[in-house]
């Protein structure tokens, strides 16, 4: 793969538009300031992180989640960009690089826009509603692929679908961001078909051909399998993205769990000073020394762990990229960093799945996400099947019209309603869940 081709400003959908000449924004902060705007991201804010919302102590959900990323990220290219400069540096298009920075922080603003309410419960509540509830009996009446596509169900996947579907009452290309930014979100660059256990895959059947336009216009490089199965190399920028996802959720979720008291403060201090060298350690245990609030020293922790990470990671992927650009990389750049951090980073993930994921609170937003998510799934597409039922009509009335609930397909009709689903907020899901219920009726005396 090419730099002068992958870094491309031409917006999805409006590529007749493109104008090389820059203006006092590029197009990259663009994509950038038309996310911050959108709807879609606003909703964020009602989105589950990983911990309760909302509560009496500040915990993150998925808008400060992907606002810390965008931070990470964009550093983590800059890091990067400085070093690639300098190796191109006798080529026409080397200031290319400048915009690895705007378009990398773009794509983690939107790198969990797909995602469903109720964390990642919430993307599972989705899968098995096909594959194991009241759906299951559409099995017979769908594709193979579109069977794939609901059963194994991606929040990454419905990121793309959101940024590049055009909705009832849109404009051609969705969100119409550009080429570049569109491939940095794509972790997974093939079919769901090829999803394999761990149910992740980049794009619906029904945004392929969408894909691969992208593919082919930043000579992406196709990776296709023995049976012609749509597959590409990741693109570059991806690795950065996937990157400060990964620094930004250990990190701060251990710092959360911390703020909750579900972590000792010792047990946290002795994880995170695990990422450094001996004469380091003195240093910080010295600052420390000067900090009496136990959150002060966590946080000043933090953001010494979260700097070294981000050097190492960019220190990995200039050292693996001609490896990337072939498409041969393995593994991610967290991957790839040295022992000791990737032991210290390995020792925080134990510590997440062991006291934070599986803790009773979490499991209780699980398990209420996944009733929640799974009644309103069995209505509405009983709704949208039999849109001339009574109950049905009250119902769909209640469905934004972007959604295409009429659509001439049942895989088009089943997709409106996903759409609409994983769109929804905690608050709102529980409200209508409610309501539907008749727990939240509101009748004056």
């Amino acid at each position: 793969m090419d730099w002068n081709r992958l870094i491309c400003d031409k917006r999805f959908g409006l590529e007749e538009y493109n104008d090389p000449k820059r203006g006092t924004r590029s197009d990259f902060l663009r994509d950038y300031d038309r996310l911050i705007f959108s709807s879609p991201f606003r909703r964020l804010q009602n989105k589950t992180q990983v911990f309760p919302l909302p509560g009496s102590i500040f915990v993150h959900n998925r808008l400060t989640h992907s606002l810390e990323v965008a931070c990470v990220g964009r550093s983590l290219a800059t890091e990067a960009a400085i070093a690639l400069k300098e190796k191109y540096a006798g080529e026409p298009w080397v200031n290319k690089f400048d915009a690895m920075g705007e378009i990398t922080s773009a794509a983690c603003l939107a790198h969990d826009l797909g995602n469903p309410p109720f964390g990642h419960s919430g993307e599972k509540a989705i899968a098995t509603f096909f594959s194991e509830g009241p759906g299951a009996e559409l099995k017979s009446e769908l594709t193979e692929n579109q069977w794939a596509d609901l059963t194994r169900f991606d929040g990454n996947a419905n990121a793309f679908r959101l940024l590049t579907h055009r909705f009832k009452g849109r404009r051609p290309g969705g969100f119409a961001m550009t080429y570049s930014m569109l491939a940095s979100i794509v972790k997974y660059p093939y079919e769901s078909s090829l999803a394999g256990t761990k149910n992740k895959f980049g794009f619906f059947t029904s945004e392929i051909a969408d894909f691969e336009r992208v593919a082919r216009e930043l000579g992406i490089k196709p990776m296709p399998g023995p049976d012609g199965e749509v597959r590409y190399a990741r693109f570059p920028l991806v690795y950065l993205v996937e990157a400060a996802d990964d620094i930004c959720y250990e990190v701060m979720d251990i710092e959360d769990a911390h703020k909750l008291g579900w972590v000792p403060t010792q047990k946290v201090i002795d994880l995170m000073l695990g990422f450094f060298e001996d004469d380091k350690i003195e240093h910080m245990e010295q600052v420390m020394s000067r900090l009496d609030d136990p959150n002060e020293k966590i946080a000043y922790l933090r953001s010494a762990v979260i700097g070294t990470l981000v050097k190492a990671a960019a220190e990995a992927f200039i050292a693996g990229e001609e490896e990337i650009l072939q498409g041969t990389y393995e593994g991610t750049l967290l991957d790839n960093i040295t022992p000791r951090l990737r032991t210290a980073y390995d020792r925080c993930a134990e510590l997440s799945w062991s006291k934070i994921y599986c803790a009773p609170d979490v499991v209780d937003i699980d398990l209420a996400g996944t009733s929640i998510i799974s009644f309103l799934l069995e209505k509405l597409v009983e709704a949208v099947r039999n849109p001339s039922f009574n109950y049905s009509r009250l119902l769909l009335a209640k469905v934004p019209q972007q959604y295409e609930i009429d659509a001439p397909t049942l895989f088009g009709k089943l997709q409106a309603v996903v759409d609409h689903v994983s769109g929804m907020t905690d608050v709102y899901a529980l409200d209508l869940y409610r309501k539907l219920n008749g727990m939240s009726l509101k009748i004056n005396n």
